[in-house]
């Protein structure tokens, strides 16, 4: 069953199980609170078990971009349009944030973002990448790192 993100009243619902839950409840609210204030978009996420085509996109991305296969068990997701940019989003137990911005009509705006929230180490998986340090009044330090994506999905 599908739930609104509230930014103001950061929830763990749906994240219980991971080892860093007000954390990753505070980057899921942090995108939430992004998407509402520019888009007046309503941040809404679904289950692992009912967003199977979301993590399946998003997943075929990785493989096929750059060979990342993630580790981590997926709990929630969520995927919409805004403007002319479809967004995924997937949310990892671990604490791990994966989204995906695919412009349609621009393939120069197509990228993958990482975003790890606090208290996790850097997935196996994503040690390559080089993450920067951003404060959220929601998440607290979040690091974050991207790659262009290159191919068509």
């Amino acid at each position: 069953m599908a739930h609104i993100v509230d930014f103001k009243t950061v929830s763990t619902q749906g994240l219980e199980s991971s080892p860093v839950a007000n954390a990753l409840a505070g980057l899921r609210a942090n995108e939430a609170r992004y998407f509402k204030n520019k888009y007046d978009h309503v941040f809404t996420v679904l289950p692992a078990s009912e967003a199977k085509s979301t993590i399946d996109r998003v997943s075929e991305i990785l493989r096929k971009e750059r060979d990342i296969v993630i580790a981590a068990r997926p709990l929630e997701a969520t995927a919409f349009q805004v403007e002319n940019v479809r967004m995924a989003y997937v949310f990892y137990e671990s604490g791990l944030s994966i989204n995906v911005m695919y412009s349609i009509d621009d393939e120069k705006k197509r990228a993958v973002g990482f975003k790890l929230s606090e208290g996790m180490e850097v997935p196996a998986e994503l040690d390559s990448f080089k993450f920067a340090r951003q404060k959220s009044k929601l998440a607290g330090t979040i690091r974050g790192s991207y790659f262009v994506i290159k191919g068509e999905y």
